[in-house]
């Protein structure tokens, strides 16, 4: 037996708004093209609208208008076990963002725990069941990777480091479907065999899915060859416009945090398999 998200109680998903300074925002692996400020906040609520549209109760962040990056709340916390760690981000100019995260979480009554030794963003970890996958490169650290196992194993974690160079973030890269395959655009991932169940992806957007629930996932727009090879395997793609987003190095995962189980779920025994992405 081991510890992780117990089935859903409730469907709760943090969001974030775009910060006005969204163009300000940093990029590493692209080069950088002009930004439509409202035509995000018009994708942003889109992509709300399509949690709220699939069963998701959208809880909001307090704004970080300060904080050019801070629409992407993921890489500011990683929940797990009904617990929540988070992060301290590898980039200096982001780290204000997680205060407003943690004060939500509290709030909510999740135990949190903070990083404060190595540097982690939330974008780099993909949890499949009680298996954790984290994105060793340019922002989280070996001493992040240390301490971010130091809280998950306790609770029946099984943490592997992933090499990456390629792309910003692990899950820019790969994503998990509902029966645990990895999908992913090879050329951005450092060493696909690394993974069982590879499956290769004809799109970058294509390799970036969020587990809704009842076989549906959230998709972007902007792959739709990939859409239809997820069809193909018998889920229901949910396509949501996220292209101002995919202009800094934003994905469907960047943008929400699912909340899986109740604060006082915390600590429920399950099995390993259970089918629980992220």
């Amino acid at each position: 037996m081991s510890f992780t998200d117990a089935p859903p109680t409730s469907r709760r998903a943090l969001i974030r708004r775009p910060s006005p300074h969204l163009a300000d925002g940093l990029i590493t692996h692209i080069d950088r093209s002009p930004i439509d400020i409202d035509l995000a906040g018009e994708q942003w609520q889109g992509y709300a609208d399509a949690l709220t549209a699939n069963g998701w109760q959208t809880l909001e962040v307090p704004a970080a208008p300060e904080c050019p990056d801070s629409v992407f709340v993921e890489d500011s916390v990683v929940m797990f076990a009904g617990t929540a760690v988070i992060s301290n981000p590898g980039a200096d100019e982001r780290k204000p963002e997680t205060a407003g995260t943690a004060e939500t979480l509290t709030g909510l009554g999740y135990p949190v725990q903070i990083m404060t030794r190595g540097v982690l963003d939330g974008g780099d970890v993909l949890k499949i069941g009680s298996l954790v996958y984290v994105g060793r490169g340019g922002r989280t650290d070996a001493a992040g990777v240390a301490e971010f196992r130091s809280f998950l194993e306790p609770l029946g974690a099984r943490v592997i480091a992933v090499p990456l160079t390629k792309v910003l973030h692990l899950k820019s890269a790969i994503t998990a479907l509902p029966d645990g395959s990895i999908i992913g655009y090879p050329p951005i991932v450092d060493d696909p065999s690394f993974f069982p169940h590879f499956r290769p992806m004809p799109e970058e957007a294509g390799s970036h899915v969020v587990d809704l629930g009842d076989g549906r996932l959230l998709m972007a727009s902007s792959a739709p060859r990939s859409a239809e090879m997820i069809a193909d395997l018998g889920y229901e793609p949910v396509l949501v416009d996220i292209t101002e987003f995919e202009k800094m190095e934003g994905c469907v995962t960047c943008l929400s945090v699912r909340l899986r189980s109740d604060p006082a779920a915390s600590g429920t025994a399950i099995p390993a398999t259970h089918p629980t992405k992220e």
